[in-house]
This record gives C-alpha cells, sequence and structure tokens, in this order.
C-alpha cells in the first residue's frame, strides 16, 4: 500500500508511458460513447504501439475506425485537462464497476478524469492535459469471434 497524506492507495505495479495511457482513456469513452461497449476488456499499452480489445457484434467499418480516430484527435487537440480525484470505495455507488479491482484494492480509489470526455478507475501515470499526447493514429484492427482489436499508435505532433 501507498500512503499519499491521508490516502492509501495499492502499489502500481508498472510505469505506463503517460501519453499512451491517457489516449487509451480516450479511445475507452470513444468506444463506449459510439457504441456502448463498455471499455476495452483487455489492452496492453505501450509506448511503441498499444492493443485494446472489445466486445462488439461486428467488425468495424473503414468509416467507423476513421471516425474514431478524429473523435480522439479532437479531445486531444483541445486540450483538455487531466485531473484525479479520489474516493471510497463504498461512496461510489453504481457510478463504476468495482470487479476489475484487485481484491486487496484499498478502500480509497483514484477516479482519472479526462476533462469532462472521461473518468474511470485507474492508478496508472497520466498527462497533465491532452495536447501532451501528440497524434493519436489507429495503425490496424482485427475482428474475430466477436472481439474487436484496435492497435494504435502516437505520433508527435508536426
Amino acid at each position: 500500500m501507498r500512503d499519499t497524506g491521508d490516502i492509501i492507495l495499492n502499489e502500481h505495479n508498472k510505469a505506463e508511458y503517460a501519453p499512451a495511457h491517457s489516449a487509451e482513456h480516450i479511445l475507452n469513452g470513444t468506444m463506449d460513447k459510439m457504441f456502448h461497449c463498455g471499455r476495452a476488456f483487455s489492452s496492453h499499452v505501450e509506448r511503441k504501439k498499444s492493443k485494446l480489445d472489445y466486445h462488439l457484434p461486428t467488425a468495424l467499418t473503414e468509416e467507423q475506425i476513421q471516425d474514431i480516430e478524429n473523435r480522439v484527435n479532437d479531445v486531444v487537440r483541445r486540450d483538455v485537462p487531466v485531473w484525479m480525484e479520489f474516493a471510497r470505495k463504498d461512496e461510489l455507488g453504481d457510478r463504476y464497476d468495482l470487479s476489475r479491482l484487485p481484491d486487496n484494492a484499498s478502500e480509497t480509489v483514484r477516479i482519472v478524469h479526462i476533462g469532462d470526455y472521461d473518468e474511470c478507475l485507474c492508478v496508472g501515470q497520466h498527462v497533465e492535459h491532452t495536447a501532451q499526447i501528440g497524434r493519436f493514429r489507429i495503425s490496424s484492427t482485427r475482428f474475430q469471434d466477436g472481439v474487436q482489436r484496435i492497435v494504435f499508435r502516437l505520433d508527435e505532433e508536426e
């Protein structure tokens, strides 16, 4: 457990690349807004490329893929602040899915907000504002057995 003053949180076992981790949050928010599919059920977020898997009934079309990319980049370009708040699990009601928390999760959780676009429970590293992410680019997709994989990369803005 990590003590941050009066707040005790679980230790985090990896150091994400903050721009990619924040982009993951924006992509998750976008996917749920567009397809009501919830957040990715599986993800691997890295500096060079990141992969997220979603349950969808059909494969994304080229137009949908471009729309997703455009929406994510719109949030990035708007340079919205990324901020955190802390809450006790018993104060959250049904606001968040707590089923993905580890069994030994602390009573206090951290909620990461990407402006008013997305919010979720998270202990990972993030940028301070979305312009620090760079250009979001979907580099490939694959659909198989009801699972839509999205692979993205971040390019520095020119």
